[in-house]
């Protein structure tokens, strides 16, 4: 069984176990449910470069990253380096997120807040809204087309918006649909986590031009960044580039100020 089909078998029954500690009702009264939501999509492309810096403490293809950051800290950090959004990972067992995590980000920034978790479930989509979040990650790879639109219209009913992460052109096609704000290509193979960042350029010209496109994974220098933009993208996803650094914030600073010059 591959990495993702253990976490989706893990979120399966985490799922139904939230859902008897929490009602959808009480979801609602969470205290993010009725904020207004911050426009992730057009952050990114009112920002020449669309950084989307991540937070995360641990990975499957990389275990420790990060065990000792603050969020508040990494999070205010993120934001005074001019980053468009920030991405946060609440997965618990495979990534060592927590829904706290995000709770406390939306306390500590104005930026867009993304929801980095693997969805398969509506209930997933309005504990996101409630706890605070602007958008929801869908990953193209471990949903079919119908979900994809059935969880992508939910979210649009709820004002959120959309990124769905794909890896290849078959899965693309799955997601050409209007309830879609934002297309990423994942540049890291999630059966073997090899990375190589030709995926973005090869996926680029197949993706309509009423989305906003970002490239994720592997991204670590200005070079490829710009060469990514003349490719045509919009935004990047980089979490692991500033995290693996003891001042992630620090990190992104630098990154992002070595980009303006």
């Amino acid at each position: 069984m591959s990495i993702l089909n253990q976490i989706i078998e893990t979120k399966k029954t985490e799922i139904e176990l939230n859902k008897k500690n929490n009602s959808f009702s009480d979801l609602e009264r969470l205290k993010g449910f009725s904020r207004p939501v911050n426009s992730l999509s057009q952050s990114l492309q009112i920002c020449k470069f669309g950084i989307i810096s991540e937070f995360k403490r641990k990975s499957p293809s990389k275990s420790i990253i990060n065990k000792n950051s603050n969020v508040n800290d990494v999070v205010k950090g993120y934001e005074n380096a001019g980053a468009s959004g920030i991405s946060i990972l609440t997965d618990e067992q495979y990534f060592g997120g927590s829904s706290k995590d995000l709770i406390i980000a939306r306390e500590n920034t104005k930026l867009p807040v993304l929801r980095k978790e693997f969805i398969i479930d509506e209930y997933q989509i309005i504990e996101a809204k409630g706890l605070g979040a602007d958008a929801i990650l869908l990953i193209a790879s471990c949903l079919k087309k119908e979900s994809i639109k059935s969880l992508s219209q939910f979210a649009k009913s709820l004002g959120l918006e959309v990124l769905i992460e794909i890896h290849n052109l078959n899965e693309l096609n799955k997601c050409l649909i209007d309830s879609i704000d934002i297309i990423g290509v994942n540049n890291r193979n999630l059966k073997t986590f090899e990375v190589n960042i030709q995926t973005s350029k090869d996926l680029v010209e197949f993706i309509p031009k009423e989305f906003v496109k970002i490239s994720e994974s592997g991204l670590t220098s200005k070079k490829e960044i710009i060469e990514l933009i003349d490719y045509g993208f919009e935004g990047f996803l980089m979490g692991e580039n500033f995290m693996k650094e003891k001042n992630p914030g620090k990190a992104a600073d630098n990154f992002i100020n070595n980009l303006k010059s």
